[in-house]
């Protein structure tokens, strides 16, 4: 401590010593420039104090404005009893406008003429534009312009003959053809007698057992999942729906009726691949009895991977399924891919030959600009068609109603 206190003191006397030897105008000097960084110091402070204020001063008070008479005013106290007695206006609340909220009204639910018509949309562009194209610049009903509505019928499949036969309705009736408006008018009328032609049905029976529907038709036009959706139909009618996998040539066919089988609530009968397809439409058959099935759905080869011919084959199954239950089965109901055009139309020409189809069901509406193949198979197998299909879901197969049709496609 003591080595401390005389260090202290020596430091002390040298600053001393260091004061008197300094010059006396320098020390004014410091002591000047001290006072001007306090100055301003200051005066930075008062002008941020000025602008937190809004300009005024602390403490400032607005002068009161005298009123016209020159007489000053005077600050009263009222009485809490004399506000009491007065009277008030009342002033309405003012709401603050809220911002517009545009109301999302819920979309009503898609019945199946919209599904169809936007399924049928890539035709309908086809045709019908095709036909505003046609008679674009107020064009004369001539030669050459039955000759371009000839072309655009035979393009969107329509077929040979029965675009000849629209042709010739047309021809008899030119008179009252002014424009593209008349034209749809009459070939909206001249399509639709064509369909409901081909629609005429056989009186149904009276089932003493289930109703027998065979399903025919070649790989990939959609044949099993037709049958998956007809089931889960079958089954919101009530009624008791068996599926028989009798295509057991085609790999994991009867793998995927299973799962359309657990979709739709139906039961199932297949054997192993590779089995007597007529021997499962028996054993097929004896079960549905047996379970009082109302509809029984058999499926079938759509190609086969041996000699044997497959229309054969068909016939094969048919003359089973009638031993077993007579005028059996009720039903032969080919599948066709409306994206395969004429070449659906030839297939059904077979089938029909040989097995004599009684009903059609068309898929895939809704991927083709051709649909005009459902006026020509109409027109050319005279063979009703019950369903079609414009889509993947499970009711996107509905029956098939001619009026609807034709205003979808125009």
């Amino acid at each position: 401590m003591e080595q401390i206190t005389q260090y202290c003191k020596s430091v002390l006397n040298n600053l001393d010593c260091y004061r008197k030897t300094i010059p006396l105008e320098i020390a004014l000097g410091a002591a000047g420039v001290l006072i001007i960084i306090l100055i301003l110091v200051q005066s930075i402070r008062f002008v941020r104090k000025r602008k937190m204020t809004g300009g005024k001063e602390p403490g400032f008070k607005p002068a009161v404005a005298e009123e016209d008479s020159d007489v000053a005013s005077e600050e009263s106290y009222i009485e809490p009893e004399a506000v009491a007695d007065q009277e008030f206006v009342t002033v309405k609340e003012t709401k603050i406008p809220e911002p517009d909220r545009k109301i999302v009204e819920e979309p009503e639910p898609e019945g199946f003429f919209s599904r169809l018509k936007s399924g049928l949309s890539k035709t309908r562009n086809t045709f019908s534009t095709g036909l505003d194209r046609i008679f674009s610049g107020s064009r004369k009903i001539d030669d050459d312009l039955l000759e371009e509505i000839e072309e655009l019928l035979i393009t969107s499949d329509v077929g040979v003959q029965t675009t000849m036969s629209l042709m010739e309705k047309l021809v008899e009736n030119t008179s009252d053809i002014s424009n593209a408006d008349s034209l749809k008018q009459k070939l909206r009328a001249e399509i639709l007698s064509v369909i409901q032609k081909g629609q005429v049905r056989k009186e149904k029976k009276i089932l003493a057992g289930p109703e027998v529907i065979m399903v025919v038709g070649v790989n990939g036009v959609g044949k099993t999942t037709t049958i998956g959706k007809l089931s889960a139909r079958f089954k919101e009618q009530g009624k008791k729906v068996l599926i028989v996998a009798a295509d057991t040539f085609r790999a994991a066919a009867g793998e995927q009726l299973a799962i359309w089988a657990e979709k739709s609530g139906a039961q199932i009968v297949r054997h192993r691949d590779g089995a007597d397809p007529a021997a499962v439409a028996y054993d097929g058959l004896e079960a549905a009895i047996a379970r009082g099935m109302d509809v029984v759905l058999v499926d079938t080869a759509g190609r086969l991977h041996t000699k044997v011919n497959l229309m054969e084959e068909l016939k094969k199954i048919r003359r089973t399924i009638a031993k077993k239950l007579p005028d059996a089965p009720h039903e032969i109901l080919m599948v066709l891919d409306a994206t395969t055009g004429q070449n659906a139309l030839t297939q059904a020409k077979l089938f029909h030959d040989a097995i004599g189809l009684t009903s059609i069901a068309m898929t895939k509406l809704d991927g083709t600009a051709k649909g005009g193949i459902v006026i020509g198979i109409c027109d050319a197998l005279q063979v009703p068609l019950d369903y079609i299909g414009v889509g993947e879901k499970i009711d996107d197969l509905q029956e098939f109603q001619p009026e609807q049709f034709v205003e979808a496609l125009f």
